[in-house]
């Protein structure tokens, strides 16, 4: 089947010659698309573990007030990663067809959307910064920690949005070595700075939890700056030509995929938000040993994180040119590779538990908790792999309302109320206990909708 030649234009940016997404070996396409993906995303993960490490050397409350912060924090990211995706899926799709004026247009207005929804974020946060808190089970002893990180993370949060908007509209064009390089190096920054910052080494004073996030903000602010040194995405940034009913019209057909992405991705902060007041009800150590159990969570899913953002812009650009059957065979051999890769991954983590509970657990108790965390939790990260990349694929089909009912499934019909009976019945081993179960059943149903989606897509 023949790929659509762009037409050409003057005002049109250049089209990367990146065509392995179209025509390219599929395996050997996302594997070499998602290997820069996956080292900037270790680099960028660590940013909380970078910063779990230096807060954990302040004391055990300052750590489990920056844990009380992962949910929210993750919120922001998380819509960031919905208009990520939303962009990706129409810039991905226009590029398939060959409409190159209208993916100009596109990228250009979904940077500023970007921008609008970090100021947003930043006058609601800082408004609402106490209640929401309390609300999610800070107490006295903690709260004024969480005032100190949260006030200047807040400020800044335009620049974690921003520039994973930018990331996406390279990574729909082919172009994952610029994202991986710059999350890499922004993530390089944010732990010579925590050093700096937290402990007051130099010139710098000592900060404490307020140092961690600066360095946060500023690296990501200085990422924001090179992203946009970059030539390539400069040619697809055109501020020059705007007009309101212009702007209005790409907004509409970006928010079709990124409203429900963004909401989609946010679901899963909220659950988190709810199982930290879960395991908040058995104490401090129990919330710490959560939070640094969930962030090396993070770093062990990163096969997974790279094909959630490199597999969707190969789903969209051959969705766009009519090339079904590329499609079904890179979703379906992701799936089968994610769940023998994940469990390697759990034996991994079974023989670095012991260093892993020795570097991050202050006490015995926290200790526990952390062992009990590593050995449940992980065990379900391939049929979570599963359901992630069911959920990015199907956004990238523009079918963002099912990727949302799958979601909503997972972590409010199985994953909230499951932990919190396994914590009633058991104790913190439970509420692990109740996630692993909750995981494998929904990879099952996402695996069941996403083939019976895939059977009928049509031949463009």
């Amino acid at each position: 089947m023949s790929v659509p030649t762009p037409p050409t234009s003057a005002a049109a940016p250049r089209r990367p010659v990146r065509r392995e997404l179209l025509e390219g070996p599929i395996a050997l396409t996302l594997l070499r698309k998602s290997l820069p993906v996956a080292a900037g995303m270790i680099a960028m993960l660590s940013f909380n573990l970078v910063d779990a490490w230096f807060i954990a050397r302040l004391g055990t409350e300052p750590l489990a007030a920056v844990s009380f912060t992962f949910p929210v924090v993750f919120t922001v990211i998380s819509l960031a990663i919905g208009l990520g995706i939303g962009t990706s899926a129409v810039v991905g799709r226009r590029l398939g067809q060959g409409d190159l004026d209208t993916v100009r247009r596109r990228a250009t207005d979904a940077a500023l959307l970007a921008l609008a929804v970090g100021l947003g974020v930043s006058l609601l946060g800082l408004a609402t910064l106490e209640p929401l808190f309390r609300l999610l089970g800070a107490d006295a002893a903690l709260m004024p920690h969480v005032r100190d990180y949260m006030g200047i993370w807040y400020l800044g949060a335009a620049m974690v949005i921003v520039p994973r908007v930018l990331n996406s509209v390279l990574r729909a064009q082919g172009n994952t070595l610029i994202p991986g390089l710059m999350m890499a190096l922004a993530a390089l920054l944010n732990g010579l700075l925590d050093w700096l910052l937290i402990f007051g080494k130099g010139p710098f004073p000592a900060l404490g939890v307020q140092g961690a996030a600066l360095a946060t903000v500023l690296s990501w602010g200085l990422m924001t700056l090179a992203l946009l040194w970059q030539r390539e995405l400069r040619d697809c940034l055109d501020l020059r030509r705007m007009s309101g009913a212009e702007l209005l019209a790409s907004w509409r057909e970006l928010s079709r995929i990124a409203l429900p992405a963004a909401i989609t991705s946010v679901f899963t902060p909220l659950a988190m938000a709810v199982l930290t007041r879960i395991v908040a009800g058995h104490g401090h150590p129990a919330v710490a040993a959560f939070g640094v159990g969930t962030r090396i969570d993070a770093i062990a899913q990163i096969a997974v994180l790279a094909l959630s953002m490199t597999l969707p812009p190969l789903v969209s650009q051959n969705l766009g040119a009519g090339q079904p059957e590329r499609v079904r065979r890179a979703i379906l051999g992701c799936f089968l590779f994610v769940l023998v890769w994940q469990f390697g991954v759990w034996l991994l983590l079974q023989a670095l538990a012991p260093w892993l509970v020795g570097s991050y657990a202050e006490g015995e108790a926290m200790a526990g908790v952390l062992r009990s965390f590593l050995w449940w939790v992980p065990l379900g990260l391939g049929a979570q792999g599963v359901v992630i990349l069911a959920v990015s694929s199907l956004n990238a089909l523009h079918e963002p309302a099912r990727a949302m009912r799958l979601s909503v499934i997972r972590l409010f019909v199985l994953s909230v109320p499951l932990a919190w009976l396994g914590g009633w019945l058991i104790g913190t081993s439970g509420i692990f206990l109740g996630m692993l179960i909750a995981n494998a059943v929904m990879a099952m149903l996402a695996w069941w909708q996403l083939r019976r989606r895939l059977d009928v897509i049509p031949v463009g």
